[in-house]
């Protein structure tokens, strides 16, 4: 039998690729549950194109025309938080893709790890906001998570059959954005247009912002430690402009393993959704002696603090990397909308970190209120830089 499949995120860019690769494998592959949060459209074509048993629509406001769009069929259609928390829980689900970005992707994959189901995770803010309640219900329940973030899976794969191996750190590759050689001075006056022309990767809008400000990778630097059990000191970066290699392991003994292959997200999800097999594929292929050089800095950390700010929000722990999310959610926002310049993005961050309330032990109702109240502290200093323009 197919494993069946809920797509939490069908519409964004991780939920549309997943697709792709799934209508490729129908023996392996079926979806039984279509979730998105706004974009009703696209939902109702894709609701009409792989007839799931359900479709959920996060907003409740686009239930009628979902239901409406959909009434010739017999395909089940929800609305609401609750009902998107539900849907992943069912008996009829055996994979569960978590591609919602940021924090509303926490609580429905939480319930889908309470349910034992196997995750393939690429949304970063479930184990950011709460990695150690996740940790603990992972063990609990025996859920498996498997990771889809190409430097996550690159880390995952480095590691198959490496058990006992003493890890001495790892290496997570950023391709510095678009960004990456333009000076401190020029960086205040980009645009979104600009910041969203990534140079390698097919993203959403959030992420593509997060890589250009490096704060991509900083949330990367938080999901390794809970994913891989390991230190802030075990966790580096390395700008490297090509993406060919994705990550790299080192060992005590002094190997170290990359992951190589093309800048295409198809890869990693098809691993994730095959694992423990690898499927044959048509996907692109890598051929090395037709890459130009391949090339290697340490991030400057100084024009782009962004990724200083999420290794102290590590080291701090308890709810500070909640923290960190919650404003930088609110920053990439207001960038967005041209509010705010690129270089106060970080400014955003670090306020919201200084002026937020710190507790070592948050539990998830704790973390729900921390979310809450360090996005209020981040708009109210957004309206305060807005006022002094």
């Amino acid at each position: 039998m197919p494993e069946r499949i809920a797509l939490l995120g069908s519409t964004g860019s991780i939920g549309t690729q997943a697709l792709d690769i799934i209508s490729k494998y129908p023996d392996k592959f079926q979806i039984e549950v279509l979730i998105a949060g706004n974009n009703i459209d696209l939902l109702i074509q894709q609701a009409h194109k792989y007839q799931p048993d359900s479709v959920v629509i996060a907003n409740p406001d686009h239930y009628r025309q979902l239901k409406e769009s959909l009434q010739n069929t017999n395909i089940k259609v929800y609305a609401g938080n609750e009902a998107v928390e539900q849907v992943v829980t069912s008996s009829t689900v055996d994979v569960v893709i978590a591609s919602i970005v940021g924090y509303s992707g926490v609580r429905p994959t939480i319930a889908a790890i309470k349910a034992g189901k196997k995750i393939a995770l690429a949304n970063k803010e479930t184990l950011v906001v709460a990695g150690e309640i996740i940790g603990r219900l992972v063990s609990e329940s025996g859920s498996i998570i498997i990771p889809v973030d190409s430097e996550h899976s690159a880390i995952f794969q480095c590691l198959a059959g490496e058990a006992g191996n003493s890890i001495e750190k790892i290496t997570l590759t950023a391709s510095g954005g678009p960004f990456l050689n333009l000076s401190e001075d020029q960086l205040k006056f980009v645009k979104p247009c600009d910041a969203l022309k990534h140079p390698n990767w097919n993203m959403g809008c959030k992420v593509t912002i997060d890589s250009a400000s490096l704060m991509n990778k900083g949330l990367e630097v938080i999901e390794a430690k809970w994913l891989f059990d390991l230190t802030p000191e075990q966790i580096s970066v390395i700008v490297h402009p090509q993406s060919i290699i994705h990550s790299l392991v080192h060992f005590a003994d002094g190997s170290v393993k990359a992951q190589l292959g093309v800048p295409d997200m198809r890869v990693p999800i098809l691993y994730a959704l095959s694992y423990p097999d690898r499927l044959q594929s048509d996907l692109p292929r890598l051929v090395l002696n037709e890459c130009k050089a391949l090339t290697f800095s340490d991030p400057d950390i100084k024009k782009f603090r962004n990724l200083s700010l999420a290794y102290e929000a590590l080291k701090r722990g308890g709810n500070m990397p909640c923290i960190l999310n919650a404003a930088n959610e609110i920053a990439v926002r207001a960038f967005l909308d041209e509010k705010i310049g690129f270089t106060q993005m970080p400014d955003i961050v670090e306020y919201t970190m200084e002026n937020s309330l710190y507790y070592p032990t948050p539990d998830l109702d704790l973390l729900e209120v921390t979310d809450s109240s360090a996005r209020e502290t981040a708009l109210s200093f957004i309206n305060k830089l807005q006022k002094e323009r």
